[in-house]
């Protein structure tokens, strides 16, 4: 191969190089967001018998009627039923409102939540968990420095998922802390918080579009 040819081989194969990279970062700018599973509900287009359920949703929703909610109201009945238990274990729970959050953290970390984790944790801090401690629950590390009662709610909360069964001397400890209907409600709010994961990890909702994710890295 004389000077001259490979000069101009090498010319036109650095224009092809060029013009393949070209094309597919075009590609890649082309490709639209994946549309949501479920369309988003609003006001407007809801269906009459369900506008009332949404306004109460509203009015106490930190992400409106996205979220789990716009999983919910695809099922009117359920959705009204599943609100009036969120109520009960988010406002009129024996569970003092700390352990109450400390628990749907624990569920919103066990299922890297994205939706439950944005909403709960300033929840959680202003209802006086320490931020120590809701830190280490997102990095995956048994919390340091718990109070009494909030290592019973960890270990009881972790256990079950864990073991899907607990200790007599778990158990024991857990009443002792807690008495018999907080611990009850601990199981409860747990429970309900899993299945409010599932529905989010269903319609695959996340947390506000105009705030940073709380797991950028999904799986970790």
């Amino acid at each position: 191969m004389n000077q001259s040819f490979k000069t101009k081989y090498l010319a036109c194969s650095l224009l092809a190089a060029l013009s393949l990279s070209a094309g597919s970062s075009s590609a890649q700018t082309s490709v639209e967001p994946k549309p949501k599973r479920f369309p988003q509900l609003t006001m407007d287009n809801l269906p009459p018998q369900s506008v009332p359920l949404a306004k109460e949703i509203v009015a106490i929703s930190s992400v409106g009627l996205a979220g789990p909610y716009n999983v919910m109201l695809r099922s009117p009945v359920f959705a009204d039923r599943m609100k009036r238990l969120l109520d009960y274990l988010r406002f009129e729970t024996s569970l003092p409102k700390r352990l109450n959050e400390f628990a749907i953290l624990i569920q919103g970390r066990l299922w890297t939540s994205q939706v439950e984790w944005y909403a709960h944790y300033p929840l959680a801090l202003k209802a006086g968990l320490s931020a120590s401690v809701a830190d280490d629950l997102k990095a995956n590390i048994r919390p340091r420095n718990m109070q009494p009662d909030e290592e019973v709610v960890y270990d009881v909360c972790m256990t079950l998922l864990d073991k899907h069964e607990i200790s007599d001397e778990l158990f024991n400890r857990a009443k002792r802390v807690l008495g018999e209907q907080q611990l009850v409600d601990l199981v409860a709010v747990s429970g309900t918080y899993i299945t409010v994961a599932m529905l989010l990890a269903l319609g695959e909702e996340s947390s506000p579009a105009d705030k940073p994710l709380p797991f950028p890295q999904k799986g970790r």
